[in-house]
C-alpha cells in the first residue's frame, strides 16, 4: 500500500523511505511497512540498504507471525552483506536469526544471540542502527526467559537513544520488565513481582508519556496496572493504552490476558476463566501465565483446590525447560570440546590456501597434495567419498546459516571419530573426503559404519527439528590404476549405490 510520495526509485535517496517503513510500524502496520521494505530491497544497488531493508522487513515479517517466511529472507540479507564490515547490520541480523531460530533449536538460537552482541559490541559509539540492533537483542533474549541478559540491554539501548536524541518512546522496553515481573510470579515469588510490575509504572510515567509509546509497548506497559489489580494491588489502569492499533500474535495475546486481569479485579472470575479459553504464544507473557491468572480467578472466587491445581500447572510449565536447557548445557558442551578437538586437529595447517575456512577441516587442494604425497610413497589407502544424505532439506526449512552450522558439526564428527592418522577433507558442499592408510576395503567398511552411526546418533532435533541428518560413504582403494580421479570415481559410484540401496530399502519397509 504504497502512497505517491513513498514509491522507491533506484536514483532516490532511500532516508525518507526508511523514515516512513519506521512510521508504519510505529503504527502498527507491519504490512504496509513489509510493502514498502520490499520495494527498498527490489529498487536499491548499494548492498547496505538493501540489507537495512530486509532486516526491517524481518522484524515484521515476525511481529505478523510469518516466521516461515524468514529464513530465506536472512540468507538473502546475510549474503548481500557477504565480506562488508557492517557490525550494526550483521548483528542485528543475528539478533532477529536468534528469535527465528529459537522455535527449532535453542542452541542455534544463543549462537546467534551471542554473535550479535559480540558485533554489535565492535562498533564505534552508539548509533540508529545499533541503538535498533540492540532493542531487538534485548527482546529476544526476554522472549526466552534470559530476563538477567535483557534487562540491561533494554536499559543501554534507551540511554542510547537518548543520548542521540531519539523520540522517547522509540526504544522503551516496558515488555522486558513485565515479562520478568511476572516469570517471578510464576514460580511463586509474588512480591518481587509486585515490586517489579510498580517499578514498571513509576519508571516510564517519569521518562515518557505512555501515549507515546509504539502500540505493543503501550499494551505491555498498561498490563502492569491490570495485573497489578489482578494480585489484589492498587493500580490505575488507562483504558486507552489498549485501543492502539497493532495487529499481530502480541497485541492479540495482550488483548485477551489484560481483559482475563480485569475481570478477576472486579469479581467477575467467570468471564476472567471463558477469556483464557485459546493458547497463547510462550513469547508473550511465557506459557505460565494463563495458567497462573486462572489461578487467581479460582483463587477469587473461594475456589482453592482448583486454585492450587492451577497453580501447580503454572510452575510445571515455567520449569519445565530446565531440564531441556541442561540437557543443551551438556550437547554445548560436547560440541565444543569435539571443536576444541577439531582445532588441535588442523593447527598443523599453516597456510590457509589449505583449510576450509567453514569447518576448520583441509580442503580440497590439501587433500590432493596429501593423496599425491601417499601416492608417491607407494602406501596403500582406502579413500571414502561422504554425502550428506538429503542436506538440501536443511537449507530449504532452516536457511543456509544453519546449513553451515550442520555441516560444522559433521565436520567435527568425522575429526573425531576417525583414527589418529587418518585424514579427512571437505571437497566441496555438502561433500567430505576420508583417506585411510594402511587400511583394506574390509576395515574401511567397519570405520565407514561407525562414521555413520556417530553421525546419525547426533543430536540434530536440537539443530534442526525434524530434519534427520545422515551420510551415505563409498570406498575405493587408492591402487586404482587410473590414479586419483579413477578412485574418486569408483567411491563416488560406490556411494550413490549404497544411497540407492538404502532408499529401496527403506520404500520396501514402508506400508
Amino acid at each position: 500500500m504504497q502512497s505517491p510520495e513513498t514509491e522507491v526509485g533506484p536514483a532516490e535517496d532511500f532516508t525518507e523511505h526508511f523514515d516512513s517503513i519506521r512510521s508504519l510500524a510505529r503504527d502498527g502496520d507491519n504490512a504496509g511497512a513489509i510493502e514498502l521494505a520490499d520495494g527498498i530491497a527490489a529498487a536499491a544497488t548499494d548492498p547496505l540498504v538493501v540489507c537495512r531493508a530486509l532486516v526491517l522487513k524481518l522484524g515484521r515479517l515476525f511481529n505478523l507471525g510469518r516466521v516461515q517466511e524468514c529464513p530465506a529472507v536472512l540468507d538473502r540479507a546475510f549474503g548481500v552483506l557477504s565480506e562488508r564490515r557492517a557490525p550494526a547490520l550483521r548483528g542485528h541480523l543475528h539478533a532477529l536469526a536468534g528469535i527465528i531460530a529459537a522455535s527449532d533449536s535453542l542452541e542455534r538460537c544463543v549462537r546467534h544471540l551471542v554473535q550479535a552482541e559480540r558485533e554489535l559490541d565492535t562498533e564505534r559509539g552508539p548509533t540508529e542502527d545499533t541503538v535498533t540492533a540492540r532493542h531487538d537483542l534485548a527482546v529476544t533474549y526476554s522472549y526466552l526467559g534470559f530476563h538477567a541478559q535483557a534487562a540491561p540491554l533494554a536499559e543501554r539501548c534507551y540511554r542510547a537513544g537518548q543520548a542521540l536524541g531519539l523520540p522517547s518512546g522509540d526504544h522503551a522496553l516496558p515488555e522486558v520488565a513485565v515479562r520478568w515481573a511476572v516469570s517471578a510470579d510464576h514460580l511463586g515469588d509474588t512480591e518481587s513481582c509486585v515490586d517489579m510490575l510498580r517499578r514498571v509504572l513509576r519508571t516510564w510515567a517519569d521518562r515518557t508519556e505512555p501515549r507515546r509509546l509504539w502500540p505493543a509497548e503501550q499494551y505491555y506497559y498498561g498490563y502492569a496496572a491490570v495485573r497489578l489489580r489482578a494480585l489484589g494491588e492498587r493500580a490505575e489502569v488507562d483504558p486507552a493504552l489498549f485501543t492502539a492499533e497493532e495487529h499481530g500474535w502480541e497485541v492479540a495475546d495482550l488483548r485477551m490476558l489484560a481483559a482475563a486481569c480485569e475481570s478477576i479485579a472486579e469479581g467477575d472470575t467467570a468471564a476472567a476463566l471463558r477469556g483464557l479459553d485459546r493458547p497463547t504464544s510462550p513469547y508473550t507473557l511465557g506459557s505460565a501465565e494463563p495458567h497462573r491468572l486462572r489461578a487467581l480467578a479460582h483463587a477469587a472466587d473461594g475456589n482453592h483446590r482448583a486454585a492450587r491445581e492451577a497453580d501447580r500447572e503454572a510452575i510445571r510449565t515455567a520449569t519445565s525447560g530446565t531440564g531441556q536447557l541442561r540437557d543443551r548445557l551438556v550437547d554445548g558442551t560436547r560440541a565444543q570440546l569435539d571443536h576444541e578437538a577439531l582445532r588441535r586437529t588442523v593447527e598443523q595447517y599453516a597456510s590457509e590456501a589449505l583449510t576450509d575456512p567453514l569447518t576448520g577441516l583441509p580442503n580440497r587442494r590439501h587433500f590432493d597434495r596429501y593423496v599425491a604425497r601417499l601416492t608417491e610413497e607407494g602406501s596403500d589407502a582406502a579413500v571414502g567419498v561422504i554425502d550428506l544424505d538429503g542436506f538440501k532439506a536443511v537449507n530449504t526449512v532452516y536457511g543456509h546459516l544453519s546449513g553451515d552450522l550442520v555441516l560444522q558439526r559433521v565436520a567435527a564428527i568425522l575429526a573425531r571419530t576417525l583414527r589418529q592418522g587418518d585424514f579427512v577433507a571437505r571437497y566441496g558442499g555438502d561433500e567430505f573426503v576420508a583417506v585411510l592408510p594402511r587400511t583394506d576395503l574390509s576395515d574401511a567398511h567397519r570405520i565407514g559404519a561407525r562414521i555413520a552411526s556417530a553421525v546419525a546418533d547426533g543430536d540434530w532435533d536440537a539443530l534442526v527439528a525434524g530434519t534427520p541428518v545422515s551420510v551415505t560413504i563409498g570406498w575405493a582403494d587408492l591402487t586404482e590404476p587410473f590414479g586419483l580421479s579413477g578412485t574418486l570415481e569408483t567411491a563416488d559410484r560406490a556411494m550413490l549405490s549404497r544411497k540407492r540401496a538404502n532408499r529401496e530399502t527403506v520404500a520396501a519397509e514402508t506400508p
